[in-house]
């Protein structure tokens, strides 16, 4: 299996990990969540909560991809894919949510990929020498 198969791989699989995890917390941890979770009658602070969790796991996914891959674009791939398959999901929910809630979640897939991604490529860079003393100044 090439590098960026699996990085994309293993980049859908620590959001699905990211995501069954946290969403089973909060169902053991906030019960009038767990009451409304089967209907999808989410309050706003519940969509929010739910909106945070896809927000960590995405860009968890640009980060593991982009550190298996060693490629910032190869780490927006699963951001491609994540896309792909909930537009027909958003789609058949539609009237489930608001759409500020859709189009949060649908246009925020690729970019917090590519914002995962980068904070792997950050850390493998080199500072500039005129960075290094400004951080050091307190």
């Amino acid at each position: 299996m090439s590098k960026k198969i699996l990085g994309v791989v293993a980049g859908l699989a620590a959001w699905l990990a990211i995501v069954l995890v946290a969403g089973a917390i909060m169902r053991a941890a906030w019960p009038a969540y767990a009451s409304v979770a089967e209907a999808m009658t989410f309050t706003l602070p519940m969509l929010a909560a739910r909106l945070a969790i896809s927000t960590l796991a995405t860009l968890a996914t640009g980060f593991v991809a982009a550190i298996i891959t060693r490629s910032l674009i190869a780490s927006v791939i699963p951001g491609v894919v994540l896309l792909i398959a909930f537009i027909p999901q958003h789609i058949m929910l539609w009237d489930k949510f608001p759409v500020w809630y859709h189009l949060t979640f649908l246009l925020s897939l690729v970019p917090l990929t590519y914002v995962g991604g980068t904070i792997w490529s950050r850390r493998q860079s080199p500072r500039p020498a005129h960075l290094l003393g400004e951080m050091t100044a307190v």
